[in-house]
């Protein structure tokens, strides 16, 4: 079984994905202020949980317009790269 946003994202709703949601959103934000541009990896850094449920986090992010991703061809989940969308 691989990941999906769309089976994971009921979780980011839960009382404990909100906490892990706004953990991950706050370090990205604060990345994002610092350098412009972010890897998932430094985004989930110092996160705890379920890595799915990680990688769902920062594709709501996506979802709500607070993120544009870099696309890059064959690229391992953890090397995504983001920007702020203005």
């Amino acid at each position: 079984m691989s990941y999906v946003y769309e089976t994971q994202r009921p979780n980011i709703f839960t009382e404990e994905g909100q906490r892990l949601f706004l953990k991950i959103r706050d370090n990205t934000q604060a990345l994002l202020k610092q350098a412009g541009a972010v890897r998932l990896q430094e985004m989930i850094s110092g996160s705890c949980g379920d890595s799915w449920d990680m990688l769902a986090c920062v594709d709501r992010m996506v979802e709500l317009g607070e993120l544009h991703e870099i696309r890059q061809e064959n690229c391992a989940a953890q090397h995504r790269v983001f920007v702020a969308n203005r």
